[in-house]
């Protein structure tokens, strides 16, 4: 008797180092922002650890005032827009990754600690756009990564529930934001940083290729429950 066929799930995708490849576009950006202004600075490591979470955020230890802040991010972003479709490119296999969740009925979302008009361009950039139902970015709550406040917001614009709902991504906000959502989080060791570091985050699986996206999804939704 064929099996029955598994209820979709609500698979939520970070940006940024997990679908596309723009960490070169934003460690240059950063060091670009920097540059313009004498002051304190985060080395490229320092910034690296930061990956994932917004740039007030990232920002905030370097500068004394929210007028230095400001003029540091208009800097930022100058830069990423300037530079964008030149230093971001979809990760190898993202896009067939992408194409058979559509296919076998999932709902797909993006959490990212971008602002909502660059990551809709890095979307239309990369193909992506139509593909996802839903763009959680830094705009639209007050609270971000590790906060889980984006992954519910995003869970119930699409109507979902932790128990139906994955969250992908590949930094250990990313992981602290979704376990904190209840839902299963899934580690990608693609992007800025290494295996030990997100394993340390506690993910529910950790993942070394984007080939291997929909196997996995295939199997958390056959299991009935994220």
């Amino acid at each position: 008797m064929p099996s029955k066929q598994a209820e979709p799930l609500t698979v939520l995708f970070d940006l940024d180092g997990t679908l596309i490849d723009s960490i070169e576009l934003i460690v240059s950006a950063a060091r670009h922002a920097f540059a313009s202004r004498n002051g304190p600075a985060p080395s490229e490591d320092e910034f690296k650890a930061g990956i994932g979470q917004p740039l007030t955020t990232q920002f905030a230890p370097y500068v004394r005032t929210p007028a230095e802040l400001d003029a540091l991010i208009a800097a930022y972003r100058g830069f990423q827009i300037a530079n964008h479709d030149r230093l971001t490119t979809l990760y190898d296999g993202i896009d067939a990754a992408v194409g058979e969740l559509r296919q076998r009925g999932h709902r797909l979302g993006i959490v990212t600690s971008k602002a909502d008009a660059i990551a809709r361009r890095s979307l239309r950039h990369v193909g992506l756009e139509d593909a996802i139902e839903v763009l959680v970015g830094c705009d639209a709550t007050s609270r971000h990564k590790p906060h889980p406040e984006p992954v519910l917001h995003a869970m119930e614009r699409l109507r979902s529930t932790p128990q139906r709902s994955v969250f992908i991504g590949d930094s250990p906000y990313d992981v602290q934001a979704g376990n904190a959502a209840g839902v299963a989080t899934v580690a990608v060791t693609w992007g800025a940083f290494r295996r030990d570091t997100l394993a340390a985050a506690g993910p529910s699986y950790v993942l070394e290729r984007p080939h291997d996206i929909p196997l996995l999804i295939d199997a958390i939704a056959q299991r009935g429950q994220a």
